[in-house]
């Protein structure tokens, strides 16, 4: 198609975006239904669903027509603003790897991780990584495959980490989780050797239903708009957000682990605020979301640990927690929660994870991965090699596959490459905290007075309002400087030692 004027080709975009939007909405909550309310047995109704508005989307984005209009569009980039260059520029990005995707494959893979999560759900629940086996090594297969169509120049998992956070690889991951393990590892033998914290009574029994009251009193005090957040209960926690109106959040309850769900809410609010804060004008465009996983995981990561852990935190709460489980919290003190919520020990689930040990979890993913895509490590040995891992840098012995390689949704979702934002989006978080602090003041005056508006408010103004319009490395340094992994040891280097007295 010739384009006359520069309007015309926008007005074009503009309903390429808007449709691809609102069928992107459409398999979300379905993908959001299937996880929270759908029966078990819905999955082949929902599959051909998907199989359908997969197939839409695909001959959306690959119109062979959408390569004029880039090229209308990129010679007058000139006349562009900010905001449009990056829609183009997304845009072409999409194009170019969808248009290397052959549409069988594309629509079948779609289906496939459909039926996926259901299989991995009942494989965890039972134990039974077998079942769960031949899809993820279908899984592994089609992001081997995907990851030529998506960067033919690089190595098949760099391919993958780029898809999640731009400009990432191997070479710089191997580098900031050494410099991780050089400053943590040391940190987590002296605390080993130091008496631990008690934390049991975390363990007593917390009726469901409380918790379910405790959850709605978290995202009042996050200030999370619950007219367009809303909040269920999955298998495993995570976070929908489809326009800055409409973000679905979910939590899993334990009965005999309150501090479990506490957090999987704190964590997926901090992604719902970063949500949530998107400029209106990102909605329905390429522009709406996060800039990056890791940028993601930093938010998420920061209000549950930076903000969640700190001891004024647990101080603002206590007395809502004191009056939700009286007979639970009795005889303990806002302190005693606090050390316990912070307790560093090598366990066995990373959503449980200690903020110092966590990195270690996603170490273990990481190296997994590599093998799995750099074929050295066959599927039907990953429970074998999860656990000997495990071993080796955590020091425990894995029980069962449920509390081992079934533990995580994301490689039934196909997300191979994500793991490794939780590390960099934590380390992220800990500079972010440094710079906030110089433009509003210790955080944790704030956190006492239960200003966590303020907070926010920075982070919406420096993060969350731009989207996608910069590219994530760009955004962080507009706010943050370069980034350096130092400000993230020396922050879990300060905080463990004043906690264990080191």
């Amino acid at each position: 198609m010739k384009y006359n004027d520069l309007s015309q080709a926008l007005a074009k975009l503009d309903q390429i975006e808007a449709t691809a939007a609102a069928y992107g909405h459409a398999m979300g909550l379905l993908a959001t239904d299937a996880a929270t309310a759908a029966p078990t047995d819905s999955y082949e109704g929902r599959g051909r669903t998907m199989e359908v508005l997969s197939g839409v989307v695909y001959n959306l984005v690959a119109d062979p027509e959408n390569k004029d209009l880039l090229f209308y569009l990129e010679e007058h980039r000139a006349e562009l603003d900010r905001f449009r260059l990056r829609q183009v520029e997304l845009l072409r990005k999409q194009v170019d790897q969808l248009s290397r995707i052959p549409q069988e494959e594309y629509v079948a893979y779609s289906v496939l991780l459909n039926e996926a999560d259901g299989v991995w759900c009942k494989a965890k629940n039972n134990n039974d990584f077998a079942s769960f086996a031949p899809f993820l090594e279908k899984i592994v297969n089609y992001n081997r495959k995907f990851a030529g169509y998506y960067n033919p120049s690089l190595s098949p998992y760099d391919a993958l980490l780029n898809e999640y956070e731009e400009g990432l690889n191997m070479q710089t991951l191997d580098a900031f989780f050494s410099q991780l393990r050089t400053a943590l590892v040391p940190l987590i033998h002296a605390i080993g050797e130091k008496q631990q914290i008690d934390d049991s009574f975390l363990k007593r029994n917390y009726p469901i239903e409380q918790q379910e009251k405790f959850s709605d009193y978290l995202m009042q005090v996050m200030e999370i708009d619950p007219t367009r957040c809303t909040l269920a209960e999955t298998e495993h926690p995570f976070t929908n957000g489809f326009n800055s109106h409409d973000v679905r959040i979910t939590t899993h309850y334990y009965e005999n682990d309150v501090a479990n769900s506490m957090y999987s809410v704190i964590h997926e609010g901090g992604h719902a605020l970063y949500e949530l804060g998107g400029d209106e004008a990102n909605d329905y465009t390429s522009i709406q979301g996060g800039a990056s996983m890791s940028i993601h995981e930093s938010q998420s990561r920061f209000y549950e640990n930076i903000v969640g852990r700190s001891l004024e935190f647990v101080e603002l709460i206590f007395p809502k927690m004191q009056e939700l489980f009286p007979k639970q919290l009795k005889d303990v003190t806002a302190e005693q929660v606090y050390r316990a919520v912070n307790k560093a020990q090598p366990s066995l689930i990373r959503t449980e994870a200690d903020e110092l040990t966590y990195c270690l979890h996603i170490m273990v993913r990481y190296e997994l991965e590599k093998q799995l895509i750099d074929g050295t490590l066959q599927v039907k040995d990953l429970p074998a090699a999860w656990n000997k891992m495990y071993q080796e840098y955590l020091g425990v012995e894995v029980p069962n596959d449920s509390q081992g390689c079934l533990q995580d949704s994301h490689w039934s979702g196909g997300m191979i490459g994500y793991f490794p934002s939780y590390a960099l989006g934590s380390a992220y978080g800990a500079q972010m905290k440094v710079f906030m602090e110089q433009d509003i003041g210790p955080i944790a005056q704030l956190i006492s007075k239960g200003e966590l508006n303020k907070i926010t408010a920075w982070l919406k103004e420096h993060i969350h309002r731009y989207g996608q319009l910069y590219k994530p490395g760009e955004l962080f340094e507009m706010s943050c400087g370069k980034f350096d992994a130092k400000y993230y040891t020396d922050y879990l280097t300060e905080k463990y030692s004043k906690l264990y007295n080191l």
